[in-house]
Parts: C-alpha cells; structure tokens; sequence
C-alpha cells in the first residue's frame, strides 16, 4: 500500500468513524489464551472483545488479572491510526449524543496514565470541546482543582491541576474517559469528588470496554439517582470477565514461579541486553514544537490548541522521517506514561508520510509479568529506572512488547521533565532499547508549565527597599517603614518571657555603635575578609556541584543569610559566569517559614532548584524549624521539592551538611544590624499587619544610610575572591568526598550549659560568636561565656559587654569561641537604673 493509500485509509477510518483493521500478530492465537487456561479466566461478551483484548498476569496484590487492550497504545505496539481511530470514534458518537451545543459546554476527562492519549482522541473526536487529564505528577505552583483514588491501580492517586479553574466549575456535560470498566468504583470516586466540588446535570462515561457486572453497572445506575444526574455509556465493545474462585492466589503463584525462572534462565521475555553500537542520546530530533503549545491534557488543551498542533504536525513528522535510517522498514513511536497523545499524533502522522510500518505505544509504571508465549499479551518486558524524578520517589518503569519485535528503529518520545541523566544512564530507557534495535532517536516535548497569575506581589527590590542593587537580592516581604514597631529591650524581653508576646510581634531599637565600635568592625573586616571570601567560596562550590546541572535559586533567610546570599551569588557570577536569582524569606522561630513566600517561589521557579541560605548556625533550632516548617508546608499545599537543607557560611554547631566552614570566628556581618544587611530590621509576623495572604514584613531604614555599610562589607569580601579561589575549590572538593553528616554537637553543648547554668530554657542559650552578639545587641544579657585565649574575633564582644555591664567569663573546655546568655527569668526590676543588666 502507497503513501495515498495509507494517507486515504487513516482518514476513512477517523473521519468516517471505522475502526482500521486490529492486526493479530500471533497467527490466530487469542492472546489470553496462555491466562485462561491457567487461571480459568474466561471473557463473555461482544464477538470482538477478544480481538480488542488479550490477558496477562499482574503483580499486583490486589487482582491477579490484567485486561491488556491491543487498542490503546500502552502495552501493545499497534498501529497509530488504529489507535486513534478508536478513540476519534468514540467521540464522534459522544457528540451525536450530546448534539452541537451541549458538546460545546462539555469538558473531556482523561485518566492516567493508561487513558491520557484515550481521552484527548475523545476530544478531537468531539471537536468543540477542550480535554484534561489526571495526572500523578504534582506541579510546582499549580493549585490542585480535585483529585481521587483508583483503588486497583498500582499508583492509586490522581491529581487534576488545571491551568484555567473554569474548565471544571462550568455546568456543562462532564466526558470521563477510562480504557476499561471493570468495576466502575473510578468513576465513581471521581463524579463523588467533582460533583460535590462542581455540580453538575450530566455525565457520560467513554470506555473502549465495560466489563463490568450487572451489580457494578446497577451501582453507577444508582449513584445517578441519587445525586440528581444523568449518567450515560459509552463504549466500543461489552462483555464481562468470569474469576473462578481463588484467582488472586493462584495468580500470584504463577508470577512469582514465572518471575523466578525467567532470573534462572536469563528468559528473553525480561530482556535486559547490553547495548552496542552509537550511544541513543546523541541521536535528537528537534520536533521544534510550537512555543507555549502544550505538551498534553495534564492542564488542559482547548479546540484552539488542538488547531495549532494540526498546523505543526506535518512538519515534525517530517523532521522524524528525515532522520529514521533509509532501510528502516519497521518504526516504533515510543511514548512516555502519560505523554501518550503527542506521541500518538506524531506517529499518526508519520505513518502517513513514510513507507514504513509504523506501530505505537508507551512506557508505563506498571508492573506486569512477561512470558514468551504467544498465546500470552505481554510477551517482553523491558525494565529501566524512573527518569522524570517523581513525587512517589525512584521506582522501575518498563516497555512492554517492544524487545525481540523486530524494529528497525525506535523513537522515544518524552517531556523535557524526563530527559534527565536517568534517561541518558547505561540502564536508562534509551540504553534499554539500543539494545534491541540498530537505531534509538530520541524527540523531547517541552513540559508545559501554566503561567499563572499570582496573587502575591512581586518582590521587594532596592534602592526602593534596602541599599542593596536591584539584582542583588528580591525581597519576599512587605514594606512596614511607616508602622512604629520598635519597643525597649527591657520591654521586650520581660514580654517575651513571660508568654505576653513572641519577638517576632516589636522590633528592638536599632543599635547605633560608636566610634570605637566601628573602628572595630572595619579591622575585624580587614582581618577576617580573606577567610571569609574562602568560606564563601567552599559552600558556593558545594551548593553548585551538589545541583549540578541544575541551576540553584538562592533563598536567604532574612536578615542574617541575605548578605552571604549575595556573596554567593556574587561567587557563581565570578567563577561560573552565572547569574543566580536570589531572594530573602522570613523565618520565625516557633512560627515556621512564611507560606506565602514559598507559594510564591513555587509559582516562579522548580521547588527543587531553591537552596535555603543562612549566615551560621548556633544550635541548630533554626535548621529544624525549617524542616518541620517546610513538612507541614508540603501536606497543607501539596507542594513538593523544597529541600530542608540549609547552606550556611559556618557551621560551627554541626547542624547542616552544607557550609563553608565549622570554625566559629567573626562574621563582620553578625558585628551590626540593619546598617549591615541592606538597612533592613528582623522580620515582623503580627496578625494585625500580616493577613493570612501578606508576605511577612520589615522596615527599611532609610534615615541610617549616613552609617550603612552593607555595600562596603560585600565589596571588601567579593574583592578577596580571585586570591582564594584555587584554595575553596580544592577545599570545596575535599569537603564533597568526606563525610558531612551533622553530628549536632552545638545542641548537646547548649543542652549541657542550660542545665549546668540552672537556666533550663534551650532558647536563652545562644552559642557562637554571630548569636553571642546578637544577645548583646537585641536582648537582655546575662553572662557571656568565652573560651579561654580566645583572641581578636572577641573585642567587641568584650566591647559591648562592658557597655552593658556583662561579666564575661572564661571557660577551659567551650566548643563555641563564645556562649551569649540571655537573662532568665527576666523582669526590668532585673536591671539596675543605668540600664545595665545584674546578675541573679
């Protein structure tokens, strides 16, 4: 058959609503023959249920059979224009049966992964009416519209994560399309979900088979009663499926002695070979899908989407067919999971336009079992890892029917999501099928990602809020400059401790140092600038190969992680030419990370690409409020991929895996307040400045600029760079081969201390030399305790201990440099006239 005849045959069959010839490839053999006579299954119904389907056995706990359609494109390569064909008709007779107007208020429904393609042929077949498609792969910014379980499933739970909400608030006719109905409870959990969010008058269900019972079919019957909608059916063939008693024993049996013999005997039905020949990943065809076209139905795809994918179809099949092999007579279109429907139409069309035989299908996350026979469905299984880095986590994949088919070539469809190392590595997919076939091509789609708009507003940028440039750091906070927050230490602190306020609620009065003060600062900048370009360097490295090749978005923790932020982004900028983004977050102890920041990153960037940024860690408390934070975060908002990794300059306490250094000395930064972090206060979190949808807040500090040296302390660290840069590589590289687990010997020393004081409070215990001033600067101090012979990094600790009347006390065996302790059991009567702080 020419190319006009196959091109005129493909088109009868869709437009005419034939169904093209189902090939059998076993020379007659029904291909549940194997299955029935093992298990005593058996499929009554319509004359070509058993052309439509064969059996297999799952490994599944939870049913022993598998229904294997040879029309769907999921386990049996089969013709593209068969595969299409079906589901076309399918929706031509949805929409004889709805009539024009109400197919065009109708929305389509697709499940995933088996009836993602299914389901968006329904919806050409329909014409007027855009589809969607469950899915199991979270999105990062992208609200969840509903959802439901698929209890026989081997991945039960189904996301809907549409790009425009309305697609399922209308009243119009709900399409759902499933492959199968075997008993029906998906279709229900779905319309109980969606009919109590998004009430509506009908539904029609579209299966290419109901195989279900009389009661099943009476259960959906009554089920429609009972929510007041119509419910109708429809499907290319009917039948049921007759299970002797103890089937799933039995089945179960039978795979686990059919799985071991094939590990005995190598059985090619599990091929596994190695490859040989050019490596697959070189062999890429730019499709040149069209831009912001979307890859799929998994947020949905309207009649006008469907317009420009028939306008660009001819020429990226075209682009297939110029790179297959000139002597390739036999071409398989591999799909990926859900990616089914472009996958399809690519090979659809190319099977119009080559003389080859071309056969489709996809990957799947299946488990089933393979058995050489060609009275059985799934005669060959090809085994890879999981390349698209799921939310349920690593797991095997497999390609059903294609090893030992034969084919000359293979191209292997998938989203930009997928084409990751995985996919690339010697067990990878693409090595998989080099094996069983002279020539692997490789086609990549971009994953479509809904620009939704966001209610939160942009970031904060300078010189409008802080002294930092624009580029430098983003701002996700509010802008409380006019609001009067500042309270007096005493006052505070006796708040704070007796319940009557968390700090968060008032700022401290900004400290203004004097001259000898910062005559201090700038020789413990001179001093200390080089060691700290090199830890800036180390935990820059660090955070870049631990990514790699991924580009990392720079999340700092407001106030103190947003200078070293800079500096690291200032680092990947001079040694790696990259230009990082960078924004600033709050995070307040015992309140959590602000939800509406990370909202706001996942709506903007992969959860997955931010690295969290701190100045240093003292015991570690912040560290775990994060981690729980971003814990809770992800059950409330079923937003995955932040990491609770925090990459902090030093590390003194051991708390994190990711730092410059674990030598506790002077960070100039920790020396001062705003007047060195941008002149920007602590964070606010007060429920009456900050609704449940603000950023949380801070104030700019314009009228300080005269003594701000936020810019001075960067440019003097940044400036040290190029003579540091072989050293923090090297270390860098050191530190990456050598174990970096957490010992969290800073919190077992706080704990010692809080007892050994009679303190008894963890958080009036803040060791290091950054929190020991901090304790200076904002609260009320007690003691500080100092390691002995501790030299420079202390003077003005030591400075502003006298100016506020603290003892300082040497310690032989103090693992910090410093110990800063707060008053306990603070009331101002604990302070003498001068202001100054006593001891109790």
């Amino acid at each position: 058959m020419d190319k006009a005849d196959k091109a005129e045959k493909a088109e009868r069959a869709v437009n005419e609503g034939e169904h093209p010839e189902v090939r059998d490839e076993a020379d007659g053999i029904w291909s549940g023959t194997w299955v029935a006579e093992r298990l005593g299954v058996e499929l009554a119904g319509d004359d070509r249920l058993t052309g439509l389907l064969g059996l297999a056995l799952r490994r599944n706990p939870k049913r022993a059979h598998l229904l294997v359609s040879n029309v769907l494109g999921k386990h049996v390569p089969q013709s593209p224009s068969v595969v299409y064909g079906y589901g076309f008709e399918l929706g031509r007779r949805v929409r004889e049966l709805l009539g024009d107007d109400e197919a065009r208020r109708a929305v389509v429904l697709g499940y995933a992964e088996t009836a993602t393609g299914l389901g968006h042929s329904v919806a050409d077949g329909l014409g007027l009416a855009p589809c969607l498609h469950s899915t199991r792969r979270p999105v990062a910014g992208v609200a969840t519209a509903g959802g439901f379980e698929e209890s026989h499933s081997h991945a039960t739970s189904h996301l809907l994560l549409p790009e425009d909400p309305a697609l399922l608030t209308g009243d119009g006719p709900l399409v759902l399309v499933d492959d199968e109905f075997s008993t029906g409870n998906t279709v229900l959990n779905t319309v109980r979900d969606l009919h109590g969010r998004y009430p509506r008058r009908r539904y029609v269900v579209v299966a290419l088979v109901d195989m279900r019972s009389a009661a099943d079919a009476s259960r959906l019957a009554d089920f429609a009663r009972e929510i007041g909608a119509r419910v109708d059916l429809v499907t290319a063939a009917k039948g049921t499926v007759r299970l002797p008693e103890g089937v799933l024993e039995k089945g179960q049996e039978l795979v686990a002695r059919y799985e071991a013999e094939s590990a005995a005997t190598g059985d090619r039905s599990s091929a596994r070979a190695t490859p040989t020949g050019p490596q697959p990943g070189d062999n890429r065809i730019d499709l040149c899908w069209p831009a912001g076209l979307p890859d799929g139905g998994r947020h949905g795809f309207t009649p006008s989407h469907r317009e420009r994918l028939e306008a660009a179809l001819p020429a990226m099949a075209a682009r297939i067919a110029d790179a297959l092999p000139a002597d390739a007579r036999r071409v398989h279109v591999l799909g990926f999971e859900e990616l089914m429907y472009a996958p399809l139409r690519l090979a659809h069309e190319l099977e119009q336009i080559t003389d080859a035989e071309v056969r489709f299908s996809t990957t799947t996350r299946s488990p089933v079992l393979a058995v050489d026979d060609p009275g059985y469905a799934i005669r060959t299984r090809l085994a890879f890892p999981a390349h698209d880095d799921p939310a349920d986590g690593p797991g095997e994949r497999y390609a059903y029917n294609v090893a030992g088919a034969g084919f000359d070539a293979v191209v292997a469809v998938v989203d930009s999501a997928a084409d990751t190392p995985a996919l690339h590595a010697p067990d990878g997919l693409l090595a998989r099928l080099a094996a069983h076939t002279p020539r692997v091509l490789l086609a990549v789609i971009p994953s479509y990602v809904p620009e939704r708009p966001s209610m939160l507003p942009e970031p904060l940028r300078g010189p409008a809020f802080s002294s930092y440039a624009p580029e430098e750091v983003g701002w996700l906070l509010q802008d409380l400059s006019d609001v009067t927050l500042e309270a007096p230490t005493e006052e505070r602190e006796e708040a704070i401790q007796s319940g009557g306020a968390h700090y968060a609620e008032s700022l401290p009065v900004e400290y203004q140092p004097n001259v000898q003060y910062q005559q201090l600062f700038h020789a413990a900048l001179e001093t200390s600038a080089a060691r700290i370009a090199q830890a800036v360097g180390v935990v820059t490295e660090t955070v870049l190969t631990e990514r790699a090749p991924r580009r990392p978005v720079l999340v700092s923790l407001a106030r103190a992680g947003t200078p070293v932020g800079i500096l690291m982004r200032r680092w990947a900028q001079h040694r790696h030419g990259l230009d990082l983004p960078h924004y600033a977050v709050s995070i307040v102890r015992g309140r959590g990370i602000d939800a509406n920041a990370l909202r706001w990153l996942a709506a903007h960037h992969d959860p997955r690409d931010v690295v969290f940024v701190d100045g240093w860690t003292g015991k570690g408390a912040i560290t775990r409020e994060l981690a729980q934070a971003l814990e809770e975060f992800e059950k409330s908002d079923g937003i995955t991929g932040f990491s609770p990794e925090i990459a902090v300059l030093a590390d003194p306490g051991s708390c994190v895996r990711t730092y410059g250094t674990r030598e506790d000395f002077l960070i100039p930064s920790a020396c001062l307040n705003s007047t060195v972090s941008g002149l920007i206060s602590r964070t606010v979190l007060r429920a009456d400045l900050v609704g449940p949808r603000d950023f949380h807040g801070a104030k700019f500090y314009r009228e300080l600029a005269a003594t701000d040296v936020s810019v001075t302390f960067l440019d003097a660290v940044s400036a040290r760079f190029p003579e540091v840069a072989d050293a923090a590589c090297a270390q860098a590289k050191e530190l990456l081969a050598g174990d970096r687990s957490p010992t969290w010997e800073g919190w077992a020393a706080v704990e010692r201390i809080s007892d050994e004081y009679g303190i008894h409070d963890m958080n009036l215990v803040k060791p290091g030399v950054g929190e020991t001033t901090r304790v200076l600067l904002r609260r009320v101090p007690w003691k500080v305790l100092a390691r002995a012979g501790a030299g420079s990094d202390l003077d003005h600790v030591r400075l502003l201990a006298e100016q506020r009347g603290v003892p300082v006390e040497e310690v032989a065996e103090l693992p910090y440099t410093c110990v800063g302790l707060i008053h306990p059991r603070y009331t101002r009567g604990a302070t003498g006239a001068d202001g100054k702080a006593v001891t109790v």
